[in-house]
């Protein structure tokens, strides 16, 4: 049985490079040491599943870390499973920036681009 210490070497999910930047940005930002960004998803939205993003300093016996540039990635096993070969990329315009999921897995996204269905 794998614990989050051992994860499997290749992760579930990927970041961009601008994705990286500005996690590490944030993580700077808001002075964090312990845990990791955690992504996962949920049931909800408007196409039936949604994405979620934070920071978490726990990690749960069914956790797996990943180490992606140097930023603590933390999944869930079922999120992984919606998860698997999925992009987590970093937008920037003029109103901002936003974090966005490239998800192969996905059949239909809606028009904000939050939620899927797999």
């Amino acid at each position: 049985m794998e614990t989050p210490e051992t994860a499997a070497a290749s992760p579930v999910i990927t970041l961009s490079e601008s994705a990286v930047k500005e996690v590490k940005r944030l993580i700077n930002v808001q002075g964090l040491t312990e845990g990791g960004l955690r992504l996962g998803v949920k049931g909800g939205g408007c196409s039936g599943l949604s994405y979620t993003i934070n920071f978490d300093e726990k990690i749960g016996q069914y956790d797996s870390v990943y180490d992606i540039e140097g930023v603590k990635v933390i999944i869930d096993a079922k999120s992984a499973i919606y998860l698997q070969g999925t992009q987590l990329d970093f937008q920037k315009d003029l109103m901002g920036g936003q974090f966005k999921f490239v998800n192969p897995n996905a059949n239909k996204t809606c028009g904000c681009g939050e939620s899927f269905s797999a």
